[in-house]
């Protein structure tokens, strides 16, 4: 029986038991999703193989055999024979490399070399593919899951947990299994705290951040703070079809790792993601310049400190001739990239920052005020706080259109939208939601360009210049709704009333008091 969505969600959840306590939810994630990613490739590897037989079934064996072993050659992702030998360098196990083998010697005193040998060999047969994926992750690692015992006890649950029924993946196709990976980095973010939620962006939020940069079929996608890529796919996703390609940059090489396998659980092969430092030796090159992309899209670490200021003065890629960023907020660090990275004249652009980018002055405020003065500045959108696991600050998005600067097909257009979206969400006790009406209205206002009242406003070049160019939404969109006049005359009518139905129900009391015998004095 093929497994349902909510049961593999659900069951690949309740693996992390098997961790909970004893290492943190940004360490044991890894552990996790490898093995999510582990199972399926190894199940659909099983299913495949069987198919064949069945289509062999006619022939002797030892050519059906071959045969099967020729067609599993074309196989998406290769799972390799593993031997293992003993210190005289003779054979004395051999098995196919895949969650199954493993599963069955789960009782090894050495389970966790077990599964690293395994990974290792399935990397080096996929090194086109795999390369830096699966070895990133120790399952061997006394630091992290403790003494041999202990770590053995702990492999073992986790593959006896991925063993159930319910995370049966051989007739799974990529759009529930990817769904349960984005699922799980998801609830790793929302209930792991910190550490664990700064390489993801809400699902709302990243459709909201998609939807505004409007990526269109045959669009170049780029996220340069990629983390597992979930804001990345969202954005392929809202092209609508598959035409389109998708890059990514990611410095840590563990999150690297959950983007690749993320890409790979949606179908997404080709997707090209790098590890570099973006800001100090961006990875994406063509030749010796920086690639260029229709769509830029990230949520990149906010306000981030030392990102590189000292770096970047002779930057060969011309980055930050509007100034460079202080070495203590890289926000617009980030910004300058984007912008230097999106197509002249026709790319676009949709980060989330935090508010004090709208506002703080110094190299900021230079930087900003360039920014505005070449009308590449399209729209600023302030959410609502407590979105993100990281933070609870309220953050906001900023939509960069290279069309409107001069040679471009928007370069008449002169005035940004302001837009406080700041009020709509749903609560949460943890952390609030937007909702669907609440992201289709903000969306159905970019696109618009409507003014609404208290919520949105379309500022021009001198009003922005008439504000010294900070541009602090409340600047704009005048929130404030003046309270209700209050009719004196009518409230003192009713304050005489209710003094009057006072004193009468006073001396009913007396009156019942009296009946009772009680003394009534006064």
């Amino acid at each position: 029986m093929t497994a349902r969505p909510e049961d593999i969600r659900n069951a690949a959840w309740a693996a992390c038991d098997t961790f909970r306590g004893a290492i943190d939810a940004d360490q044991y994630r890894h552990y996790v999703l490898v093995m999510l990613f582990l199972k399926y490739i190894s199940d659909q590897w099983e299913s495949h193989a069987a198919d064949y037989r069945k289509k062999y079934k006619d022939m002797p064996e030892a050519a059906r055999e071959l045969r099967v072993q020729r067609d599993m050659g074309r196989e998406r992702f290769a799972l390799p024979e593993v031997t293992l030998y003993d210190k005289d360098d003779a054979p004395i196990d051999r098995f196919l490399g895949s969650f199954q083998s493993l599963y069955e010697r789960r009782q090894a005193d050495n389970i966790g070399e077990l599964v690293n040998i395994t990974l290792d060999a399935i990397e080096k047969a996929n090194e086109q593919k795999l390369p830096g994926v699966l070895r990133n992750v120790d399952f061997n690692s006394e630091s992290n899951l403790g003494s041999t015992k202990e770590r053995n006890r702990r492999i073992k649950q986790l593959l006896e947990d991925f063993n159930k029924p319910e995370l049966d993946l051989r007739k799974v196709g990529e759009d529930i299994i990817g769904d349960a990976y984005i699922y799980l980095i998801e609830r790793f973010a929302t209930e792991g705290g910190k550490k664990a939620g700064e390489f993801f962006t809400p699902r709302k939020v990243s459709e909201l951040v998609a939807k505004l940069a409007r990526p269109e079929p045959g669009d170049t996608i780029c996220d340069p703070a990629c983390g597992s890529a979930s804001l990345l796919l969202r954005a392929g996703e809202e092209v609508g079809t598959s035409n389109f390609r998708l890059f990514g940059q990611e410095s840590n090489a563990q999150t690297l790792g959950l983007a690749k396998m993320n890409m790979f659980l949606h179908g997404m092969d080709s997707a090209s993601l790098v590890r570099c430092n973006t800001l100090t030796d961006p990875g994406l090159l063509q030749g010796d310049a920086l690639m260029r992309f229709d769509i830029v899209v990230a949520n990149p670490p906010f306000s981030l400190d030392k990102w590189g200021a000292e770096e970047v003065k002779d930057d060969r890629w011309h980055r930050f001739t509007r100034g460079i960023p202080p070495k203590s907020r890289g926000d617009y660090a980030f910004i300058l990239h984007m912008l230097a990275i999106a197509k002249p004249g026709e790319g676009r652009i949709a980060v989330v920052v935090p508010h004090g980018v709208l506002f703080r002055g110094g190299a900021e405020g230079r930087i900003r005020e360039s920014i505005v003065r070449d009308n590449l500045l399209d729209a600023v959108i302030g959410l609502p706080a407590q979105l993100f696991p990281t933070t609870g600050i309220p953050v906001c998005i900023l939509v960069f259109d290279r069309a409107r600067e001069s040679g471009g097909l928007r370069e008449h257009e002169r005035d940004v939208l302001f837009v406080d979206a700041s009020r709509d969400f749903k609560p949460g006790k943890r952390q609030n939601q937007l909702r669907e009406e609440d992201l289709q209205r903000i969306v159905d206002t970019c696109r618009e360009r409507r003014e609404i009242p208290r919520y949105s406003h379309l500022a021009d070049l001198a009003e922005i210049e008439g504000n010294g160019f900070n541009l602090n939404i409340p600047r704009y969109v005048d929130t404030y709704e003046p309270e209700a006049e209050i009719d004196l005359q009518a409230v003192q009518i009713r304050i005489e009333d209710l003094e009057q139905q006072l004193a009468e129900t006073r001396k009913q009391m007396n009156r019942y008091l009296k009946e009772l015998g009680i003394d009534v004095r006064g």
